[in-house]
């Protein structure tokens, strides 16, 4: 259920009240920025997606059924907007064993959240996106696969090899 002040909003920016509109835009841009640069890997392309993506929430407002949170539905039309862009971009990487043999090793300890950002955002485009929507964004293998078009057994191969390349870059930052 929303809250008063939500609805209050809601209602105004179904009005296209413009000011409403900017509202709604500051209060959850930071947040839906940051799932759509987790997975573009790319402020540019992240930004750009985050406009599109307002663009059809304003769009699509008045088929809000409001049996989730306004933040969660937004955040669903900010994923499937970054995704569109990274099949737009033709960046998706398939899993290829022969460039990805090292063994697996154990995170360090004194591993930071930055760190982590930055060996995520290195990750190639495919196994970004669904290391982001499944460890990140908590989709299931089968949302994520279905959000990706592809199939629910390449999202967990894809998950597997994203969390070894991880492991192997965090491995490489703390030598």
């Amino acid at each position: 259920m929303l809250s008063a002040d939500e609805q209050l909003l809601l209602s105004a920016c179904l009005t296209h009240d413009r000011q409403a509109q900017y509202r709604l835009y500051e209060r959850y841009k930071t947040a839906m920025f940051s799932s759509a640069l987790r997975i573009l890997g790319s402020r540019d392309l992240a930004q750009d997606a985050l406009q599109d993506a307002f663009v059809q929430v304003f769009q699509q407002l008045q088929n809000f059924r409001q049996q989730s949170a306004l933040g969660a539905w937004i955040k669903t039309i900010v994923v499937r907007r970054a995704l569109l862009t990274l099949r737009q971009e033709q960046r998706m990487e398939v899993y290829d064993s022969d460039r990805h043999t090292e063994p697996l090793v154990a995170w360090h300890d004194s591993l930071t959240g930055e760190a982590l950002e930055k060996a995520i955002g290195e990750l190639p485009d495919g196994y970004r996106a669904t290391f982001c929507l499944i460890e990140v964004e908590g989709y299931s293998h089968r949302e994520a696969a279905e959000l990706l078009g592809t199939s629910e057994g390449t999202s967990k191969s894809q998950l597997h090899h994203a969390k070894r390349l991880l492991q192997r870059k965090l491995q490489f930052l703390y030598r």
